[in-house]
């Protein structure tokens, strides 16, 4: 299918690079000396690589996306830690916005032109040391009674953690794509679908026809949910970032309605090339 403009979603399978130190290096090179520092307060190696591909996907896709010189890129966080562009003009694409994820193999950005977008990605990993039911249990505040009946109704533990890691997934990316922070209680959400198609959600118990949720399967071991929704919904911080949050109900329509892209897998390998 080809891309929508403005509309990307890329991944990267961090477990297919095993740079050099110098070769590390030189990737993180190529991003602004202040993003750098974000890096490599990481101690552990996966954690740094994850923290490097995020960054690069961001600067990567803005580049290839509006074709602005990679030393002009301004990209900013609010208060949140919510990434943003800091845009002078861009009438082609009015509220263009991004969001990226990283969890266990698995890095991923996604964009849109108008609506808000939201990204998360999971790794469906077997607790250790306790129970599937157990583990589930330490996240039963942030469930609506609803959603908790149907995940331990779902089968067997493996099903039933799957089951957890959608709901979990879902919410995630609507937080993430408002810009909200950690102290956004995810109780308030609710999900409804049909086997996990046509997703609506219910916010403090009240339906919204303003949001669309779509699950990707990426592989047996990892999830990605993204979530698209109206810029007026925006956090205060985030809203200020953004160009406009006026999107007519046509474009909006149009936009949740719309087929959704698959996502392209990326090499760092791609990624630093695109950048030199």
């Amino acid at each position: 299918m080809e891309e929508e403009a403005g509309v990307r979603r890329w991944i990267v399978d961090i477990t297919r690079w095993r740079p050099s130190p110098d070769q590390f290096d030189a990737a993180a090179a190529l991003l602004p000396s202040h993003e750098r520092p974000a890096i490599a307060r990481f101690v552990k190696e996966d954690d740094r690589k994850r923290a490097l591909v995020s960054r690069l996907l961001q600067y990567s896709l803005v580049h290839h996306v509006l074709r602005i010189p990679l030393h002009q890129i301004n990209i900013c966080r609010t208060p949140e830690g919510k990434p943003y562009l800091v845009l002078k003009d861009c009438s082609a694409f009015p509220n263009f916005n991004f969001n990226t994820s990283h969890q266990g193999d698995y890095v991923g950005i996604a964009s849109e032109p108008i609506c808000l977008v939201g990204l998360d990605i999971v790794s469906i990993s077997k607790p250790q040391g306790e129970t599937t039911t157990e583990f589930i249990s330490n996240f039963s505040s942030y469930l609506t009674d609803h959603e908790w009946n149907c995940i331990v109704r779902a089968g067997t533990s493996c099903e039933v953690l799957t089951e957890f890691y959608r709901y979990w997934c879902l919410k995630e990316a609507f937080v993430k794509a408002m810009g909200a922070g950690v102290g956004f209680g995810l109780h308030r959400l609710e999900f409804h679908h049909e086997h996990w198609t046509d997703i609506s959600i219910h916010i403090d118990g009240e339906v919204t026809k303003k949001w669309g949720f779509w699950l990707f399967k990426l592989d047996e071991m990892h999830l990605a949910s993204i979530a698209k929704g109206h810029p007026e919904d925006a956090v205060s911080s985030y809203k200020k970032a953004l160009s406009t949050v006026s999107v007519t109900e046509e474009q909006l329509h149009s936009t949740l309605e719309s087929p959704q892209e698959a996502f392209t897998l990326w090499t760092v390998e791609q990624l630093t090339e695109s950048m030199e």
